[in-house]
């Protein structure tokens, strides 16, 4: 099976160096955008197979990236999986147009709880442990 790739994309380095040690570990090819003009640009240049994106960022909101992904026929297929300080536990489950379909994590999250969101996303078997 090939190595799927996942953008992470957040404006905060530590955040981003955090999942690309736990998503290597696991093996996955990790790319890194710092800002949502960049993960626009990746999304469209390599294309992903999954993007874990921060809500909030200081150029272009996450929400906005998410739908501009959405809405383009070339990356609309790519899963999402939302990180955001601003999401609760009690109100996950919300959705709207930006959400459906996809996972929301607030953060802080639980890496083991963000793997399985990855591995749901990309309809792979849990590894056992």
């Amino acid at each position: 099976m090939a190595t799927k790739t996942i953008l992470v994309v957040d404006d905060e380095q530590d955040v981003r160096q955090v999942l690309k040690k736990g998503l290597v570990a696991e093996g996955y090819n990790v790319l890194l955008a710092d800002n949502g003009k960049d993960a626009l640009t990746m999304t469209r240049d390599k294309h992903p197979d999954l993007i874990i994106l921060d809500v909030l960022m200081p150029d272009i909101s996450g929400g906005s990236v998410g739908l501009t992904i959405q809405e383009d026929p070339n990356t609309r297929n790519i899963p999402i999986i939302f990180l955001s300080c601003t999401f609760s536990e009690r109100g996950k489950h919300h959705n709207g147009p930006l959400f459906a379909g996809n996972i929301r994590l607030a953060k802080p999250y639980d890496m083991q709880q963000l793997l399985k969101a990855v591995r749901q996303r990309l309809h792979e078997k849990p590894v056992k442990t």
